[in-house]
C-alpha cells in the first residue's frame, strides 16, 4: 500500500505588518538584550567515547529521538581515517539536561560511529588514503595503528545550564537557546528537518510516548512501516526495511502522533501548522499524564481503525487503483472522535452508514480538498475537522 503524507510545515500562514518604529540605538539595543551562552570545551580520547555512551550515564546518544538515517560503512569508516591522519574533525555539541548529564545536541553520528569501530561492529571500508586498512576491525588494529586511534580525540562544545540562568532576564528558557544554537548549527550539511529538530530540542515524557505511539501494532499497520518484532529494542535502529521506509527514517511516523496532540486542543490551531506542532512538543507533562495521552490516542486510533474495517484514513484510489493514506484525514479523524468520545456507542452502531458518508464526500470534488487538507491554514485544519465530524455524527 503506497502512504501519501502532505505535511505542508513550510507554507507559513501571511502575519499583519508591523507599523513602522522609531529607530532604536544598537548600543543601547545591545546593552539590553544580548544574551550570554554558557560553554566549556573537552576533548575525549575514542575510548572515553565508547565508555561514556556504553555506561550512559553522562552522555545519552537517545537513539529513539535523533535522526535515523543512519551513517553506512564507508561514512563511519571515513571519520576514522580522518582521525588516524589527524584531520580535523568538526566538535560535537552537547547540552546539559540535568546535572552533569549530557544529551548530544549536533554530532550523533560521529560518536555513534566511533562507539560502533572501538565495539567491533564494523570493519574499515572504501578507505582511498589509508587503503590498506580496508577489513580491519577495531580489535585486529596492529600496535601502532591501535595506539594512534587511543591517542585520537573528539572535541566537544557543552552548552551548560547556567546559560538559562544568565539569559534569565530576557525571558530566554534553555529550549529557547537551544533552539537558536541548533538554528546555526543546521546550516551545513545534510540538515534536520523540523521534526528531528523537535525530537532532538524537546526530550522528557511527551516525545517518551510518541516514540512508543509510532511502534504500536496498529499504527505501523496502517502507515505501512516494518513492524517492531525484534528481541531487543537496540536492533529497531538497524531493521534495514525500516530504514528504507520513508516515514520512519524522516521521523514523518512521529509528526503524525504529534498531530494529534498539536490539534486536539483547538486553542492551538493558529499560525502555521510548523508553529502548531512546534507548540505542542514543547509542553512539558508529568509521566503520568503522559501515560493517559498515550492510552487516550490508542484508543481513538483502536476505534477507528475498527470502524473503518481495518483501514482507516484512505484517500479515493488512484489512477492505478491503488490504496492511499492520507495524514489530513488521519489528524482530523483522530481529532474529531476524541471531540466525539462520548458518543462512541452510536457511532460505531452506525459504522457502515459513516463509512458511506465517507466515501461520499470524498468523491465530491467541493469537498475532497476540504478533506484532504490541501489549504494549509489554520482556518483549513478546523474545516476539515468540522467536516470529519458531520461524517462521524451528522447534527
Amino acid at each position: 500500500m503506497d502512504v501519501e503524507v502532505v505535511f505542508g510545515e513550510t507554507d507559513e500562514i501571511p502575519e499583519e505588518v508591523s507599523p513602522s518604529v522609531p529607530p532604536v540605538d544598537p548600543d543601547e539595543f545591545f546593552s539590553k538584550n544580548a544574551f550570554r551562552i554558557v560553554f566549556q570545551t573537552n576533548n575525549f580520547f575514542l575510548p572515553q567515547i565508547r565508555d561514556l555512551i556504553d555506561k550512559g550515564e553522562v552522555l545519552n546518544l537517545r537513539p529513539e529521538y535523533q535522526r535515523r538515517l543512519r551513517w553506512n560503512t564507508a561514512q563511519k569508516s571515513k571519520l576514522i581515517e580522518s582521525l588516524l591522519l589527524n584531520i580535523p574533525v568538526p566538535p560535537v555539541f552537547l547540552y546539559e539536561s540535568d546535572a552533569a548529564r549530557y544529551e548530544v545536541m549536533d554530532g550523533q553520528q560521529r560518536l555513534n560511529a566511533v562507539k560502533e569501530f572501538i565495539a567491533g561492529d564494523f570493519a574499515l571500508s572504501s578507505l582511498t588514503v589509508l587503503e590498506p586498512l580496508n577489513g580491519i576491525r577495531y580489535s585486529r588494529c596492529p600496535p601502532r595503528i591501535k595506539r594512534a586511534l587511543d591517542r585520537a580525540s573528539l572535541s566537544a562544545i557543552v552548552l551548560l545550564l547556567e546559560s538559562a540562568s544568565e539569559s534569565a532576564g530576557n525571558r530566554l528558557s534553555m529550549t529557547d537557546i537551544r533552539r537558536f544554537i541548533f538554528d546555526r548549527l543546521n546550516t551545513g550539511g545534510t540538515k534536520l528537518n523540523p521534526q528531528e529538530i523537535r525530537n532532538a530540542l524537546n526530550p522528557g515524557p511527551l516525545n517518551r510516548i510518541i516514540v512508543e505511539l509510532t511502534r504500536n501494532k496498529l499504527f505501523t499497520e496502517v502507515f505501512d512501516i516494518p513492524a517492531y518484532v525484534e528481541t531487543d529494542p537496540n536492533d529497531y535502529y538497524e531493521n534495514p526495511q525500516r530504514q528504507k521506509n520513508t516515514l520512519y527514517a524522516s521521523m514523518a511516523d512521529c509528526q503524525l502522533v504529534l498531530r494529534f496532540f498539536a490539534l486536539k486542543d483547538d486553542t492551538n490551531i493558529r499560525g502555521s501548522m510548523k508553529s502548531m506542532l512546534d507548540r505542542a512538543m514543547e509542553k512539558e507533562l508529568t509521566d503520568p499524564d503522559a501515560d493517559a495521552l498515550r492510552q487516550e490516542y490508542i484508543d481513538r486510533f483502536t476505534f477507528l481503525y475498527t470502524l473503518f474495517e481495518k483501514k482507516p484514513f484512505l484517500l479515493p484510489p488512484d489512477e492505478k487503483g491503488r490504496e492511499r493514506v492520507s495524514a489530513a484525514i488521519y489528524d482530523s479523524s483522530m481529532v474529531a472522535i476524541s471531540d466525539l468520545w462520548a458518543h462512541r456507542t452510536e457511532i460505531m452502531a452506525d459504522a457502515a452508514a459513516v463509512r458511506s458518508r465517507m466515501m461520499d464526500t470524498a468523491a465530491n470534488p467541493d469537498l475532497l480538498p476540504i478533506l484532504t487538507g490541501q489549504g494549509n491554514t489554520a482556518t483549513a485544519v478546523k474545516q476539515r475537522i468540522a467536516l470529519l465530524r458531520g461524517i462521524l455524527r451528522p447534527e
